[in-house]
């Protein structure tokens, strides 16, 4: 049986930084800081609980990112 591979660390960054930026912007400074998956959600999205590393989410509302997390 293969191995289970190892997931790579996240990015050391701090997610409420995104807060109050134009959703564009954080995305290109999420991906320059080295963040795989960069998901733009809008308030009250459902969306699935499984932690997927490399992942930054943000919600977004009117062009705005109000809150991102990890994951």
């Amino acid at each position: 049986m293969a191995p289970i591979p190892t997931p790579s660390a996240d990015p050391q960054d701090a997610p409420d930084s995104y807060v109050g930026l134009a959703a564009e912007a954080a995305e290109a400074q999420a991906r320059e800081r080295g963040w795989g998956t960069v998901r733009a959600l809008p308030p009250g999205a459902i969306v699935t609980m499984e932690y997927r590393s490399g992942r930054l989410n943000f919600e977004v509302s009117d062009g705005t990112v109000t809150r991102c997390w990890k994951g």
